[in-house]
């Protein structure tokens, strides 16, 4: 329904208000003033010109009669979902009717969100009478938070184009932006159909048998002959094998470092969004595998502790606690970390700590506290690749300064690698990634864990 901003005011306020002359106007206006200023030259055409203007002016008034003649000649609304995935593309249509009984030209001006610094969102189309027409745009957030859609404008031509009836629909509307819950959506669909290559996933052959017992079944041709189990062969009188399930219920915590770090930006979007994206990833696929998933975040403080469960609820509680993180840009304390952790999780875990290391010296400093966690537990640090250096490394240097960039990029690139032999060396596993692959590299880390029994 189109909003009454003037609610208080007089009609004729409003109707000013919502009366807007097009260019065809001006432009029939400017020829009207050329041809009376011709006039003082060929005095004989200047009743002809008083008869063209009282002509224009007729047909004004019945463009402003034609616009205003119907309360409602447009009807108009705006579908956006109620949550926006960040990161991914989302898709907002606009549903326009004309209830005019002439075919009107209109224009539609959106107001979005300006954290978009869209100002030029405009469709501009002919309707038919009693006609519907949706229009399709997308919008890519790439910050979490509350997001605020002004008003859907909606400019209606009269029967001869000099005015235009301004409607306002949906003004003020607010949506919420959540981490990557599309990409979760499509990953879902993929492992349903069993296409999870098409998404990045490879396919990793299990190592030996899981370790959890099935069931006891007749055996059939293609069953491995080192699961027959002989007592229940003698005693069937028949071939029988032993079965086994994939271990679940095995706690899985993701780890975010929210610290000043985490800041660092990479194709619009903060490494700490990146990490979100990937943990609401990785607890989902978790919880579909039948593993318990867990969340803690940290930076001086533990901000958050969701204790690890394989329950219905938990993704929506995972997605609700990712929503509202915010770095706080300061030092994360790994000290504190381990305190929390050898409390809290009583239970060996697969760890996965999504931090950045820019140098070895910094990877040093909180390498005690990785080493402590990991007597414990299967710790995974998944840090970033910086691939903005590639362009430096590939170029050659034409003074000294270029000389010491792409000696400062050289040391800093091979500084990441350094610190993967550090970590594991230490029996720390790591994923070295780009942004833009964390959470195909994390999901096909955990998948090779369950497939070799290490979890």
């Amino acid at each position: 329904m189109p909003t009454n901003r003037q609610s208080g005011s007089s009609p004729i306020i409003r109707f000013f208000k919502s009366l807007y002359l097009t260019n065809r106007f001006f432009v029939t206006l400017a020829l009207c003033v050329m041809g009376f200023f011709a006039c003082f030259i060929f005095d004989e055409y200047y009743y002809i010109m008083q008869i063209l203007f009282g002509v224009f002016c007729v047909f004004l008034l019945l463009d402003i009669v034609s616009a205003y003649r119907q309360k409602k000649g447009i009807t108009a609304s705006r579908n956006c979902p109620e949550r926006l995935s960040n990161g991914d593309v989302n898709t907002i249509s606009i549903e326009v009717s004309n209830r005019y009984p002439y075919k009107v030209n209109i224009k539609i001006i959106e107001e979005v969100p300006f954290q978009f610094q869209k100002r030029d969102l405009t469709f501009n189309a002919s309707l038919d009478n009693d006609a519907t027409e949706t229009f399709y745009y997308d919008l890519r957030p790439t910050q979490r938070g509350l997001y605020l859609f002004g008003a859907l404008n909606i400019y209606a031509a009269g029967i001869f184009g000099f005015v235009s009836k301004r409607y306002i629909f949906d003004s003020h509307k607010d949506v919420a932006v959540y981490p990557s819950f599309i990409e979760m959506h499509k990953y879902e669909l993929l492992a349903a159909s069993h296409r999870l290559t098409d998404y990045g996933i490879k396919k990793i052959r299990r190592i030996g048998h899981a370790t959890e017992f099935d069931q006891i079944k007749h055996y059939t041709f293609g069953d491995d002959p080192r699961t027959i189990n002989y007592k229940a062969t003698a005693r069937m009188n028949q071939l029988m094998v032993n079965t086994y399930q994939e271990e679940k219920s095995q706690p899985v915590y993701c780890l975010i470092d929210k610290g000043r770090t985490m800041k660092m930006p990479f194709n619009e979007m903060t490494l700490l969004d990146y990490a979100i994206n990937s943990t609401l990833m990785v607890c989902s696929t978790a919880l579909n595998k039948g593993d318990k998933a867990g969340l803690i975040t940290f930076s001086k403080d533990i901000d958050e502790l969701l204790p690890a469960d394989k329950q219905r609820r938990q993704r929506n509680k995972i997605l609700e606690t990712l929503y509202a993180q915010r770095t706080d840009f300061k030092e994360s304390d790994y000290e504190r970390l381990y305190v929390t952790v050898r409390r809290k999780l009583t239970q060996r875990s697969l760890i996965i700590l999504y931090t950045n290391f820019e140098t070895v010296n910094g990877m040093r400093r909180q390498l005690r506290y990785l080493g402590r966690m990991a007597k414990d537990h299967l710790v995974l640090v998944a840090f970033f690749l910086n691939s903005e250096f590639n362009e430096v490394l590939d170029s050659q240097p034409a003074n000294i300064e270029e000389t010491f960039r792409k000696g400062m990029a050289e040391k800093l690139s091979n500084d990441k690698f350094l610190i993967v032999k550090e970590l594991n060396r230490h029996g720390i596993h790591t994923i070295l990634s780009k942004p833009e692959n964390l959470t195909i590299n994390s999901i096909n880390k955990y998948l090779e864990f369950k497939a070799r029994g290490l979890i």
